[in-house]
C-alpha cells in the first residue's frame, strides 16, 4: 500500500477535480504490475496498473490489488473500475480510504463482495488519507484545501524594513519549494507581494504542471510577470472576503488544492478566518530585527486569542529547516 500511495504522489498537481490514485497489482508475493491516475480524463489507476501486464497475464483469482481509494462505481468520464476489476476476475482488493464522496461512499466495496470479491479497507489509512486530504475538504465543503508557505527568520520575518526578501532561505529550501507548487493547483499571493517581489509563481521545472496564479488585491502593476509572461491566461485576480475567493475558486476552476505564499496580510486574513489547512514553515538561522516584516501581519492580540498549531513534521533542508503544522485539531 506504501508502494500504491508513492506512486499516486506523482500524479499531484495533474489530475484535478480528481484525487490522485495509485495501483499495486500483488501475486504470490511479488508486484506484477502498477499504475496512477497521471490526470484528469486519462486512465484511473487501477486501469493504468492492469495495462501494464504483460500480455499472457497469469490468472488473477489469487492475486491482491493494492489501491489507494476505494475504487469508482459510477460512470463518469471514464466507465467504473469496479467493472474492470469483476472482468479480469481479481480475488481480493485492498483499499487505504473509502471514497469519500458521501454519494458513493462504500457503494464501490460492496459492490466488490457482493460479487465474491474478498475486499479489505483502512491500511494504511492514516498515509491515505494525507494523500486525499485536498481532495477531501473540496468534495466534502466546496472549498480548496490550503497549504500556506512562509519562509521566515528565526525571529519570523518574511523581508527587510524596505521589503527584500531574496533570499531569506537557501538554494535547497527554494527547490523544495518548487515540489510544493508542483502539488498544488493553484499559487496564491497577495497583491503587494507581487509589486515587490514581481514573482513567476510558477514551477521550475514544471513537469507537466500548470497551476493557476491568484493574485488576492488590487494596484496590480501591468507589467507584472503574472500579467505579461507565457502563462498570463492562467492568471486570476481577486478581491473580496477570502472565503467567498476560494469557494470561487473551486466551483468556478475546479481548483482543489491553494498553495499560498503570503504576503503577511494575507497569510493573517487566511490563519484568522480558520481557511488554513497545512502551514509549512521553512525557518532560516537568521535574525533580522523589529522592523522587518512580520510573517503575520496581526496586531492587537493577546495570549488568550493565540492560534494554536500543532507540528506534523521538522526536516532539516540545507541551511533551513522545514516545519509542517496543522491547526490543533
Amino acid at each position: 500500500m506504501l508502494r500504491a500511495i508513492e506512486l499516486a504522489r506523482k500524479g499531484e498537481g495533474l489530475t484535478r477535480p480528481n484525487p490522485p490514485v495509485g495501483a499495486v497489482l500483488v501475486q504470490n508475493g511479488r508486484i506484477i504490475a502498477e499504475g496512477w491516475h497521471e490526470k484528469a480524463g486519462g486512465p484511473h489507476a487501477e486501469v493504468a496498473c492492469l495495462k501494464s501486464l504483460r500480455p499472457h497475464a497469469p490468472d488473477l483469482r489469487r492475486s491482491t490489488l493494492y489501491v489507494t481509494l476505494e475504487p469508482c462505481s459510477t460512470y463518469g468520464r471514464t466507465p467504473p473500475c469496479t467493472d474492470l476489476i469483476l472482468e479480469r476476475k481479481i480475488g481480493r482488493v485492498v483499499v487505504a480510504v473509502k471514497d469519500l464522496n458521501p454519494r458513493h461512499a462504500g457503494q464501490g466495496l460492496d459492490i466488490l463482495r457482493r460479487a465474491g470479491v474478498e475486499v479489505v479497507a483502512g491500511i494504511c489509512r492514516r498515509e491515505g488519507r494525507e494523500l486525499v486530504a485536498p481532495f477531501e475538504k473540496f468534495i466534502t465543503t466546496g472549498l480548496p484545501y490550503v497549504t500556506l508557505k512562509l519562509a521566515i527568520t528565526l525571529d519570523g520575518r518574511i523581508a527587510d524594513h524596505a521589503g527584500g526578501s531574496k533570499w531569506i532561505t537557501g538554494a535547497a529550501a527554494r527547490d523544495r519549494v518548487q515540489a510544493l507548487r508542483r502539488r498544488a493547483d493553484a499559487i496564491m499571493v497577495g497583491a503587494a507581494t507581487v509589486r515587490t517581489d514581481d514573482p513567476s509563481l510558477l514551477p521550475r521545472p514544471a513537469l507537466g504542471r500548470k497551476p493557476w496564479r491568484v493574485v488576492v488585491g488590487v494596484d496590480i502593476p501591468s507589467a507584472a510577470k503574472v500579467l505579461t509572461d507565457e502563462s498570463a491566461e492562467r492568471t486570476l485576480v481577486r478581491s473580496g472576503a477570502l472565503d467567498a475567493v476560494l469557494k470561487d475558486l473551486a466551483k468556478g476552476q475546479g481548483i482543489v488544492h491553494v498553495l499560498c505564499e503570503g504576503g503577511g496580510k494575507l497569510a493573517a486574513g487566511l490563519v484568522e478566518q480558520g481557511l488554513v489547512d497545512e502551514f509549512a514553515f521553512f525557518i532560516a538561522p537568521k535574525l533580522l530585527g523589529a522592523d522587518g516584516l512580520p510573517c503575520f501581519g496581526r496586531t492587537g492580540a493577546r495570549l488568550a486569542d493565540v492560534v494554536q498549531l500543532e507540528f506534523e513534521s521538522m526536516e532539516r533542508v540545507g541551511d533551513d529547516l522545514l516545519v509542517m503544522a496543522r491547526k490543533e485539531r
